[in-house]
């Protein structure tokens, strides 16, 4: 008899991001305003929350050194709105950019 074969399972592709860059996964939109009006997808603007799900370890200084990021993953930040490179892996979107084009970490 054949031995059966395990069934082949899809392995999730890792983002690792260089230097200082950092990989953030963009927040969903509300898609029904408060008065219960539906927003088509054409009308909707880019969001601009996100959480960091992966960071690089720092750009290097003129020196040398290696210079620590100020964020960490599972930070909610605000970031510039037309920044950064737009990425779809296994079916989730990602935008992967500069910790420059980051303007601020959202503290609840």
């Amino acid at each position: 008899m054949a031995a059966k074969a395990a069934p082949a399972t899809k392995a999730k592709t890792k983002l690792v991001p260089l230097a200082d860059r950092v990989v953030i996964t963009p927040l969903k939109q509300e898609e029904v305003t408060a008065s219960g009006l539906v927003i088509p997808d054409t009308v909707k603007e880019k969001p601009q929350q996100g959480e960091v799900t992966a960071v690089g370890p720092g750009r290097l200084d003129d020196n040398g050194k290696r210079v620590a990021m100020d964020l960490g993953v599972g930070d909610r930040v605000l970031y510039a709105k037309y920044t950064g490179t737009e990425i779809k892996l296994d079916g989730e979107e990602y935008i992967v950019l500069n910790e420059k084009d980051i303007l601020a970490k959202l503290v609840v």
